[in-house]
């Protein structure tokens, strides 16, 4: 049983190294796996979030511009992708303020167009390493989460786990830093050992 928590354990840290390594691996552009999986999950933010009124999410600024766009972007057309929108901004609006916010409007967009226009080397081969990273972070997270919850199921089992099995810490160290005897430590690892494995075991199930 203890042998299964080990490699479990070993398999937390395996994945902490390779969500490094993997997240920084440059793509071109300035811009890491790490950075662009992080713009992916912020679009889809973004996207839960169309369905809040603006004001929740935009600052004054923002909804300024987001005004702006509205009024001069032809409601009919609604152009998709970021060349589209750029392309149907017009360069002057019917007064200087709007003229003003127009600019920093397309400025906004250029600088998006720039930076995706960036080398990022061969497309699949990115879309592979993020997916490969976001299933490293998914089973990490799992683990992690066993360990909360053996936490908050019975207190101290999951911070045992963690001392004694993920950061290698010896009985005595493990014991003075739960502020237990060394026999109560002895008493609770199996004890721990086995709800880990129930919860990973529900976990995977689930």
């Amino acid at each position: 049983m203890e042998s299964l928590v080990r490699d479990e354990c070993r398999r937390w840290r395996e994945l902490k190294i390779q969500v490094k390594v993997l997240g920084s691996y440059s793509i071109g552009a300035g811009m890491t796996v790490s950075r662009l999986n992080q713009e992916d999950q912020l679009q889809d933010l973004h996207r839960r979030l169309k369905g809040m009124p603006s004001y929740m999410y935009l600052n004054a600024r923002e909804q300024k511009l987001e005004t702006i766009a509205n009024a001069y972007l032809d409601p009919d057309k609604h152009p998709v992708g970021t060349k589209a929108q750029l392309a149907a901004i017009p360069t002057r609006g019917n007064d200087l303020e709007d003229d003003r916010l127009l600019r920093e409007l397309r400025g906004k967009l250029e600088k998006v167009i720039e930076a995706r226009a960036g080398r990022i080397g061969d497309y699949d081969a990115v879309l592979e390493r993020m997916a490969k990273l976001q299933r490293l972070q998914a089973e990490l997270e799992q683990l992690e989460e066993t360990m909360r919850l053996a936490e908050e199921q019975q207190e101290g089992y999951g911070s045992l786990i963690r001392l004694y099995y993920v950061e290698k810490r010896t009985a005595e160290a493990c014991a003075m830093a739960l502020c237990i005897s060394r026999p109560t430590f002895f008493r609770w690892k199996p004890q721990a050992a086995r709800l880990f494995l129930r919860i990973l075991e529900w976990q995977r199930d689930g």
